[in-house]
C-alpha cells in the first residue's frame, strides 16, 4: 500500500507546485478535445437537424449506421485513420501522422456519430406541435428552424458535453495517431498509460484527478447554467 499513498502524495505535489510538464499535458488534452468537439458539432448538429426535418430515401439507414458507430472502439477509429494517414496510405504525402492534426481528425471522427445520434434523439423528443404552432403563426421555414433550435438548445448542449467527455477520456486514437510524443502529442490518457507502465504512479494519479475534475466541472457548470436560465424564464 505504500506505493499507493506515495503516489497520492506525489500527485498532490505536482498539482500544487505548478509543474510545467504536468500542466502542459493537461492543457494539450483540453485543447485537442475542445477543437475536436467544435468540429464535430459544426458537422454533426446541422446533419442531425437535416436528418430529422427532411425525408429522403436512405435516411433511416444513415441514422441506424450513426447509432451503431457510437459504440465503435477508439482503437478501431485510430486504426482506420492511421491507415489513411500512414506513408503508404492515400494521404501519406501530407505527413500528418503523429501530429496534433492527426489526433484532432481521429477524435472528430470518433465523436461525430455521438453528436449526430444524440442530437437526432433530442430533436425527435421535442413535441411536433412546436413547428406546427410556429407555422400557424406565420413563421417562414427559417424562423421555424430557429424556433425549433431554440427549443432543443439545452438538449443539444448536453449532447456536445457527452461528446467532449468521451473524447477527453479516450486513449486509443491519441496513442495511435499522436504517438505519445513528449511536449507535443502527449495527452492525459496517453501519459497515464505510459507512466503507469513505468511504475510512476504519482504523475498518473495526478492526471487522473485532473481528468475527473474537468469532467465534473463541465457537467456541474452546465447543470447550474441550465437551472439559472430556466428560473429566469
Amino acid at each position: 500500500m505504500d506505493y499507493i499513498f506515495g503516489g497520492i502524495s506525489e500527485a498532490m505535489r505536482l498539482i500544487v507546485s505548478g509543474d510545467g510538464e504536468f500542466w502542459s499535458i493537461v492543457w494539450l488534452s483540453v485543447k485537442l478535445s475542445s477543437i475536436s468537439t467544435l468540429l464535430a458539432s459544426f458537422l454533426g448538429v446541422p446533419a442531425a437537424f437535416f436528418l430529422v426535418l427532411k425525408r429522403f430515401r436512405g435516411r433511416d439507414m444513415i441514422i441506424t449506421i450513426s447509432n451503431s458507430l457510437m459504440s465503435v472502439p477508439t482503437v478501431v477509429v485510430g486504426l482506420f485513420v492511421y491507415a489513411v494517414l500512414s506513408r503508404r496510405g492515400p494521404l501519406g504525402d501530407l505527413a500528418l501522422l503523429f501530429t496534433q492534426v492527426a489526433v484532432v481528425i481521429g477524435q472528430t471522427l470518433l465523436i461525430l456519430p455521438v453528436v449526430i445520434s444524440l442530437t437526432v434523439s433530442t430533436i425527435r423528443a421535442l413535441d411536433k406541435s412546436v413547428r406546427e404552432t410556429a407555422s400557424s403563426l406565420g413563421a417562414d421555414k427559417k424562423q421555424q428552424l430557429m424556433i425549433f433550435f431554440s427549443e432543443a438548445r439545452f438538449g443539444v448542449a448536453a449532447c456536445l458535453i457527452t461528446a467532449f467527455s468521451r473524447v477527453f477520456a479516450e486513449v486509443g486514437v491519441s496513442m495511435m495517431l499522436g504517438g505519445n510524443l513528449r511536449n507535443y502529442t502527449r495527452t492525459i490518457t496517453t501519459a497515464i498509460a505510459l507512466e503507469t507502465s513505468k511504475g510512476e504512479f504519482g504523475l498518473s494519479i495526478a492526471l487522473g484527478i485532473v481528468l475527473l475534475a474537468v469532467a465534473f466541472a463541465i457537467n456541474f457548470t452546465f447543470l447550474k447554467f441550465t437551472k439559472l436560465y430556466r428560473t429566469a424564464e
